[in-house]
């Protein structure tokens, strides 16, 4: 599976204050991972960012350029992305979109079928595999027993009925 060099980090969801920050709904792990990249992408342009904090789960962030309320709102609802080489995962961690489309299989090694997405619900993930069936299967360790981002193969434990 091929790597995309740049990786969908969140999006402006509104302007903070008048001097031109903007609220970003991070789609990362965490905020903290946004700030530490230093800088963004929207729409293949780059920006610095000058300065940000994190604020009830969003981030508060000063782009370069981005002066007053004028110029943040006119980036309300633009997805902000981070260049691969930025972002400092930890061992074994991967991105979540190197992982739609991997092949999934059972503790036998046979094909269950392929991730096609992952819902984000409020106790845990939630894999959606569709094969010959769709399954729906919780990403926790009980099911899911190893994720391979670099093959692209997930192995799970299937149980009836999932």
């Amino acid at each position: 599976m091929e790597k995309q060099s740049f990786i969908d980090a969140g999006k402006i969801v509104n302007t903070h204050g008048v001097r031109g920050e903007v609220r970003i709904e991070v789609w990362l792990d965490s905020p903290t991972l946004l700030k530490r990249c230093g800088r963004v992408f929207l729409g293949g342009e780059e920006k610095k960012i000058l300065s940000a904090r994190e604020h009830k789960g969003f981030l508060i962030a000063q782009l370069e350029g981005v002066e007053d309320v004028n110029a943040a709102q006119a980036l309300k609802n633009r997805v902000v992305q981070i260049a691969r080489a930025d972002a400092k995962l930890p061992r074994g961690a991967y991105f979540l979109q190197d992982i739609i489309g991997a092949s999934v299989v059972d503790e036998s090694g046979a094909e269950v079928g392929k991730l096609a997405e992952v819902l984000e619900l409020p106790g845990q993930r939630v894999y959606v595999v569709r094969g010959e069936t769709e399954h729906l299967i919780p990403a926790v360790p009980a099911f899911v027993l190893n994720t391979d981002a670099e093959r692209g193969v997930i192995t799970v434990r299937l149980i009836e009925g999932m």
